[in-house]
């Protein structure tokens, strides 16, 4: 089964996934992704455009290769804000959706408290999709209207 965890920044959907994915499971974080490929030091949420360019092709890269072990194993693909594209592709492979938002309150506290100003800008973002609607749901199983 694929499983797609989205939500703002802050939300916990890596906490969400380490509480639900299991051992032999696959989890496909990009900022993990980006912390392995960083140098020593780096931080686990600013990353440099070029270190996001490569983490994005390796994130496709896993999530094809995933694909192909779905019926055997559990995928877990932590994505933010997927665009209509990548909807339609977690839709053709029959992907559960979680959503994770504690509300927008307690991620803007997280957001001030644990990441970079910048971050701020993609809550806003965030949640002005999720109200207009930008995100939709692309399974009856999801855990909350995209």
């Amino acid at each position: 089964m694929l499983y797609v965890v989205t939500g703002p920044p802050g939300a916990g959907k890596s906490s969400w996934t380490r509480a639900h994915a299991g051992a032999r499971d696959i989890v496909i974080d990009l900022d993990l992704m980006a912390l392995a490929m960083a140098g020593p030091g780096a931080d686990h949420h600013a990353h440099a455009p070029e270190l996001l360019r490569v983490v994005h092709r390796a994130r496709q890269a896993a999530l094809y290769e995933a694909e192909k072990v779905l019926d055997t194993t559990d995928v877990y693909v932590i994505h933010t804000m997927p665009q209509a594209k990548a909807r339609a592709r977690y839709q053709r492979l029959g992907a559960r959706i979680i959503v994770v938002d504690p509300g927008e309150a307690i991620v803007r506290q997280r957001v001030k408290d644990m990441r970079q100003p910048a971050m701020d800008a993609v809550v806003t973002r965030w949640y002005s999709q999720y109200r207009k609607g930008g995100s939709r749901p692309v399974t009856r199983q999801s855990s909350r209207q995209w």
